[in-house]
Parts: structure tokens; sequence; C-alpha cells
């Protein structure tokens, strides 16, 4: 996020898509009610489905699945027509902004209707709501992002931003939900195969040999990026890659395509899982090494705002499992010992257990804090006494709630002319409904934890497939009947629940439930840039049992 969750409350304008998020961020939604209720704030909220945060709505889009960029586009050729841009901002913060008005000079509200659905007049409205706010605020989440042009979306977004001159104040900026608590975290340690921490790029020589130097590592990191989630499972059938790690994740339940994925797993000739349960994935593994819960173990988390927070044990260590930490530098320490037996006469080699001789959690942290400009300023010790939003360059600094206040870290911010393209698969005669997937509220990912709480389990204990009642009525299906949908993949069974929250010619599935798993159906589709699969529109058919 650009801005915090403190925020939000100080925003005139609210643009939320592609985010459920009473349902899938409950306490953020909190504080956008506060601000629709209390503050008078105007919520334009871009969704399919009718979902909760339509009662707080002054403007609910709702669009044909996969058409966002129509959308975006449309709203910006109405601020630059109606001349509500901020031209200040533009003219000193911005660079390309020719491209983008030659861009969307066609995207009229009429061509937008067109391809979406959604009236033009309301397209025009929410254009002006958000052009002539004093601060909005945009929000999203993976129902923009895990899509086949996921970038081109969150572009489109920066681009309505940057027209408005919506950055670097309170109550504005671009705002992404994180999709689990500790995601920002990953991705900020280097959780990416094109970066180090604080996203230092694998590719610039000077930061590998930064990192080389302090580890004393006796090989070269790699200059090439590695392989995304999905790529690697097609890595493993091309033969490319012959085993895998897997930490604290599910694939057999949360990627796309889930047979396939079966297809790659069950070729590899080694796979170890990490976890705390022994999940659908791990009972495909080799070996299994018992991990330890948030609860038994000390680090840190970063939230969705960048807020860096000490995690502190609240249980002992279960006999049988190790901390996360311990597992990893021992793994760390026995590679090292055959890489250093290999590599004998490499200059500078030492033993390696003192590469992963770490007394503790904050001994990792103070190496990564001295690697990490962003973080350089944080410390385990500092953070006993509240959390730190990166970046925080010094001991000194507290940290930086509001991002590009005085410029971007490119410099100037540039705004990206898109294209709107279709998803990889649309409905058809064959294939005549949209499968759209998420979450509900009472479960999470792929319920490898929720699932096992009593309680949880016991208030939704099974899967559903959600259907419109009009699309229900005319395939002769009832709430509670068995229906099968099928995609081009494979096929689930489950029973129905007729609604009029859905749009004619949606399904919703949620993907908790591996009696009932959505991703046998989702496709191999992935954004060309950032890999991310195509989960919220795949062409399926739907036939009562």
């Amino acid at each position: 996020m650009t801005n915090s969750i403190r925020d939000i409350h100080l925003a005139d304008v609210l643009l939320v898509t592609g985010s459920n998020t009473t349902e899938a961020h409950p306490v953020i939604s909190l504080e956008m009610k506060k601000a629709v209720r209390k503050r008078g704030a105007k919520l334009i909220l871009i969704d399919p489905r009718e979902i909760e945060l339509a009662n707080f709505a002054a403007l609910h889009i709702r669009p044909r699945s996969g058409t966002d960029v129509a959308i975006l586009n449309a709203m910006a050729n109405v601020i630059l027509a109606e001349g509500i841009a901020d031209k200040e901002f533009i003219a000193t913060r911005t660079e390309n902004y020719e491209a983008l008005v030659e861009a969307v000079k066609d995207c009229t509200p009429q061509w937008a209707e067109d391809v979406s659905g959604v009236p033009s007049d309301l397209i025009v409205e929410a254009a002006r709501v958000y052009g002539h706010a004093g601060s909005a605020a945009i929000f999203w989440a993976m129902g923009i992002t895990q899509s086949s042009h996921g970038v081109d979306n969150v572009q489109a977004l920066a681009n309505l931003a940057l027209l408005t001159g919506n950055f670097g104040k309170p109550g504005s900026g671009v705002n992404p939900l994180r999709g689990q608590n500790n995601v920002q975290g990953a991705c900020d340690m280097g959780g990416l195969p094109n970066v180090i921490t604080g996203y230092q790029s694998v590719t610039d020589e000077a930061v590998r040999g930064k990192f080389e130097t302090a580890w004393r590592s006796p090989v070269k990191i790699p200059a090439k990026p590695g392989l995304t989630v999905t790529d690697m499972m097609h890595g493993i059938l091309d033969g490319k890659i012959k085993a895998l790690y897997i930490m604290g994740e599910n694939p057999m339940l949360s990627d796309p395509n889930i047979n396939h994925v079966k297809q790659a797993l069950e070729r590899l000739e080694f796979m170890a899982c990490q976890d705390i349960f022994l999940n659908e994935t791990a009972q495909l593994a080799d070996v299994v090494l018992p991990g330890v819960s948030f609860a038994e173990k000390e680090g840190t988390f970063t939230n969705t705002e960048r807020r860096v927070q000490l995690v502190r044990p609240a249980l002992p260590v279960k006999q049988g499992a190790r901390r996360d930490l311990d597992i990893i530098c021992d793994l760390g320490q026995r590679i090292g010992e055959r890489i250093g037996e290999r590599t004998s006469g490499f200059a500078g080699a030492i033993h390696p257990v003192t590469n992963w001789d770490y007394d503790n959690a904050s001994a990792v942290w103070d190496e990564i804090a001295a690697l990490t400009p962003s973080m350089t300023g944080i410390s385990h010790a500092r953070l006993e006494h509240g959390g730190l939003q990166w970046p925080c360059p010094n001991a000194e600094h507290p940290g930086t709630p509001i991002l590009h206040r005085e410029k971007f870290t490119r410099g100037l911010g540039r705004f990206t002319p898109l294209t709107f393209r279709e998803p990889m698969e649309n409905p058809d005669a064959e294939y005549p409904f949209t499968l759209n997937t998420g979450r509900i509220l009472q479960h999470w990912h792929g319920g490898t934890m929720s699932r096992r709480s009593e309680g949880l389990d016991w208030v939704v204990p099974e899967g559903e497939i959600q259907i419109n009642d009009a699309d229900g009525a005319q395939l002769g299906v009832k709430t509670g009947d068995l229906i099968r949908v099928s995609s081009r993949r494979g096929a689930v069974t489950g029973k129905a629940r007729l609604t009029g929250k859905l749009p004619r010619g949606m399904v919703f599935m949620t993907f908790h439930f591996a009696e009932l798993p959505a991703n046998r159906l989702t496709g191999d589709a992935v954004d060309p840039v950032a890999k991310i699969p195509e989960y919220k529109v795949s062409a399926v058919k739907i036939e009562r049992v």
C-alpha cells in the first residue's frame, strides 16, 4: 500500500475493485464502512457480484468478468474530456502523458458499455466522482490481479491516480490488499524469483556482489531470474526441474488446473514439504518436515501497509516439530557442506557452518537490515516499541506512512498506455457459463488451518456452487440439488445454491474445500509479466446430477 490503513477515513472517495473486502479483509472493511458512515466518503465499488460492500456504495459497477481495463480506460477518457485532471501534478510529477491521451481517446463510455455491459452513464458518474475528489484512495485485491492481464488492470488504476494527483497525500494512493497475513513480508524478504531483499534485482551485478561478499559465498548468485510457481509446474513436466522444497503452501488445492499440478508433482524425483499439517500436497511428498505455527515462532511479519511487526512465541514448540528457522539453517548448513566439498579450491571459502550460525531471529534480521537500504533503520529492539513502515533508512527514521510524497522512487510517475484485451477463455456454446472463484469469511485459502477449527467447520462444513436464480430455474435446479460443473480441464460435483447476488451466466465457488476443488476447473493461462494465473474467468458448463 502506498498509504496506511489509518488513512482510509481521510479519503473523500474510495474506489474498491476486485476485493470482497468484508470477507477477505474484514478489519480493513470496518475502516471503509466508518469512512462512509461517519465521514461521508463516497464508495465506488467495481464487482460483478453483489457483495456486502455494495450496501455501502454510492455507485456499484457490475462489469462482465475480465473487462476492467475497458472501464478504467473509459473513466480516464471522461476525466480528460471534462478537464478534471490535475494538470499541475501531471506537468511536474509525471511523464508519458501524451501516450496515455492517445491510448484512451477512443475509449468512450459507450464503447466501454458495449464491451463490459456497464451503462455508460454509470461510468461517466464514477469518473466524475473520482476525478472531483479532494483525495481519493484506490483499493484492489486478487479479483483484478488473478487475470491474464492483471498487470494491465493495476497499471490502469495507477493511470487514474496519476491523472488526478492522488499520490503522496493522506487519503489517496493505490493500495493492494495482500492475500495472506505475511505475503508482503515474504515478498520483501526476496520470496520472488527476480529479486533479493527489499526488491533488489538479481540482474544487478552490484547487488549480487554485495550479497556474495556478505555471505562469503563459495558460489555465485545466479544473474538470471528463477521461475514462478506456475512456470515450475511446466518446468517439471519439461524435465527441467527434478526436485521441489515446498514450505507452508498447498498447490494441490490452491494452484490452477490441479490435475496438471498432480501430474507434475508425481513426476518429480524428490519432493520435501515443510508444514504444520499433512495437507493434500504433503501427502505426495517423499519427506515431510514438521514446522510450527505463527504462535510458536519468533521473527517478523510485514502487513499490507508495509508495517514490520514482531512475532513472539505464545506457545512452546510441540514435540517432534521444529522452528522453521532451525530447519532452514540445518538444511543450509548441510547443503553448504556438500557445496564446500565440491568447491574446496574456491578462494575465500570458509567452513559453511559459520554462514548458518544465527543465534536467533533478531540476528537474521540484522543481516537483512545491513544489506537492504529500505530497512536499514529497523531492528528488533526498535520493533519492541511498535511496528515500523518501510522505507526506514536509518535508526532515527520514524518509518514512512505515505509513499511518494515529494517524488516517485523512479523520479517521475509514468503513465502506461493500455489496450483492452479479452480474457484467455470466454464462455461459448459448449461452455456457456463463467466461473469466478474467491473466499468466504469463515475459511481461509486452502483450508489447511481453518477447516481444522471445529467451530468454523461447523458454521460452513462444505463448499457450494452458487448460480443465479434465473439460470437455476432455466436449468431446472433448486438450492440443495447436486450439480456437476465442468470445464476443459476437469469436473466437480456439489450442491447448488441459487442467489440473486450473481449476474446471469456466472458461477461462483470458493477454493477452500478439498471435497469440491474449484481449481480442478481453472486453467493454465497467466499474466505474461507477473505470471499470475487467471483464476477469475474460466468457461464452464452446468449439468444437474
